[in-house]
């Protein structure tokens, strides 16, 4: 006789479990979180794999594995005969898109900025207290309606212009939760949501008929993604959306960040799991410096970067990636969109804007010149000039997926030509970029303690990426024992003192989170274990709570 014990099963179910916050009510409906629970049902357990996949890749290459083209779909790469959806109807032209956070009143001024795009960034450039991101939806929820406004504190009104940008929205990364709605599976055990599928699931759930009506679409950026399999579950999550909501197939539309060393050889094997959704990728260049640091931090004095400012996207290993890029994109019929110079200006000083300008155009014109189809920008007194640089190498065009960069011949080894930076060369590193690395550091911790998630610091526009470059840095130059060009040995105690010396000369209020910051900053700087985003840690700590 056989005896089958059937283990209990209980009812899948989203709970929310974070405070009423505005727009909870028009956001957090029934019906989204029905929808929200079904994605979880169906998607979250190979979300759970795939990050066990990213571990696993992280300890080959922390034992001297290298990542490489893969061989199993050498295939895919070699067949010719395949291409990419493309962009969606108000997706052509991407001459210039403008970044930045959904809080209404950022909102109302990317809507204004004259860019044909809006990267609407619920990662990077935003902390993900309860508060926005709820209030990021909210946002986005009345933008797409026609129906914001915003006023001050101190009475100034904003509204929206006639003319607006197409909205692309990124959602947070793979390995972030969304601790304020709890997910309870069939067995019963529960865990945290998945913020990616919390925040496309939200904006497509609520916004997505609304923008075909609109005569544009439901598109979205997709960050940090390490591999074509992670690609590959976006692209399944698409097609159920698309049937839950009963959307026409390949409507939704996605352009993919390269800003992994991972997904920099898997380029060719995104774009074809995505490629009826799909319009394009993305050179997300501060994730990409971080990402080489990450995966190759303790692999001595080699992969030693130089100081964050030396890191130009000149230098070979990077214009390997970015004309890889091009070249991979044009190929399959994608569009190619460059990255963001993190350099903005200045109203107050015109000396610091001219600069500004000035770098910001020999940025664009460099990727103009490689045949990228637009790019980013952080403030909207910097799209004049890209659209300025992007209109005079387009001409009559819309993009330059004309242009196939036949003569890109990219190898594994100039991917993985670190020393290229010149990292390893005496002076590389100097005590000014120990300073500045703690002190940029710090300072953006403490604006994201605030809910502020996109930061000018001395000139630059700080955001999650770029603060995770300079912990980053840190970490590998005390682990490597690098010494400054000043002849200053980087070590835990050196860098104690450098933090006590920021600390000290920073404006102190009664309110402020300095000293939360700098122990955070401690954190994921000089832990012996290496926390493979600072994000994680400095959410679970304190902003789950607030």
């Amino acid at each position: 006789m056989t005896i089958t014990i059937t283990p209990p099963s209980t009812r899948p179910r989203l709970e929310i479990t974070g405070p009423d916050v505005a727009g909870t009510d028009q956001i957090l409906t029934s019906e989204a979180i029905d929808f929200l629970t079904d994605l979880h049902v169906r998607f979250s357990g190979r979300r759970h794999d795939l990050l066990l996949g990213r571990q696993h890749r992280r300890t080959r290459f922390s034992n001297g594995a290298d990542p490489d083209f893969l061989p199993l779909t050498a295939g895919i790469r070699a067949d010719p005969g395949w291409r990419v959806a493309g962009p969606g109807p108000g997706l052509e032209d991407r001459r210039v898109e403008i970044t930045g956070p959904t809080d209404r009143k950022m909102t109302i001024n990317a809507l204004n900025s004259g860019a044909k795009v809006w990267l609407a960034d619920m990662e990077d450039a935003t902390s993900p207290t309860w508060t926005n991101v709820i209030g990021g939806q909210h946002s986005l929820f009345d933008a797409i309606r026609g129906q914001i406004d915003f006023t001050s504190p101190e009475g100034k009104e904003y509204r929206v212009g006639d003319t607006t940008p197409t909205i692309v929205f990124r959602p947070r990364g793979w390995h972030l939760t969304e601790k304020h709605l709890e997910f309870t599976d069939r067995a019963g055990q529960i865990c945290a949501a998945s913020a990616s599928l919390v925040d496309a699931g939200l904006y497509l759930f609520h916004n997505a008929q609304a923008l075909i009506d609109s005569g544009r679409g439901p598109y979205l950026y997709l960050p940090k993604l390490e591999g074509h399999l992670e690609a590959r579950l976006w692209d399944e999550i698409f097609r159920f959306t698309e049937t839950y909501l009963g959307l026409r197939y390949g409507t939704i539309r996605a352009t993919v960040l390269i800003e992994t060393i991972t997904a920099a050889f898997e380029m060719e094997e995104i774009l074809y799991e995505l490629r009826d959704h799909c319009a394009g990728l993305n050179a997300g260049r501060w994730d990409y410096i971080f990402s080489v640091i990450k995966n190759f931090r303790a692999r001595g004095p080699r992969f030693v970067l130089p100081d964050r400012s030396s890191v130009t996207m000149t230098v070979p290993f990077m214009k390997a990636y970015t004309e890889l890029l091009v070249a991979t994109c044009h190929k399959r019929g994608a569009q190619a969109i460059g990255g963001m110079s993190a350099f903005i200006p200045d109203r107050r000083d015109p000396e610091v804007t001219d600069k500004a300008l000035a770098q910001v155009r020999a940025d664009k014109q460099r990727e103009a010149g490689q045949g990228y189809d637009g790019t980013w920008v952080a403030h909207p007194d910097l799209v004049p000039v890209a659209r300025e640089v992007f209109d005079a190498a387009l001409g009559d065009r819309i993009d330059q997926r004309h242009r196939l960069r036949e003569d890109v011949h990219v190898t594994a080894a100039e991917l993985l030509d670190i020393p290229s930076a010149g990292g390893g060369e005496p002076g590389a590193v100097t005590d000014g970029g120990l300073r500045g690395n703690v002190s940029v550091g710090v300072r953006y911790l403490e604006a994201w303690l605030r809910g502020i998630g996109a930061v000018a610091i001395d000139h630059l526009m700080e955001d999650a990426a770029t603060a995770e470059i300079s912990r980053s840095q840190v970490w590998q130059w005390v682990h490597q024992g690098v010494v400054t060009a000043e002849g200053s040995r980087i070590d835990a105690a050196r860098v104690e003192q450098v933090l006590k010396e920021v600390l000290a000369d920073l404006p102190r209020t009664a309110d402020d989170r300095f000293d939360d910051a700098a122990d955070l900053f401690r954190q994921v700087a000089l832990a012996e274990d290496f926390p493979t985003f600072l994000t994680v840690p400095a959410y679970t700590q304190f902003l789950v709570a607030h």
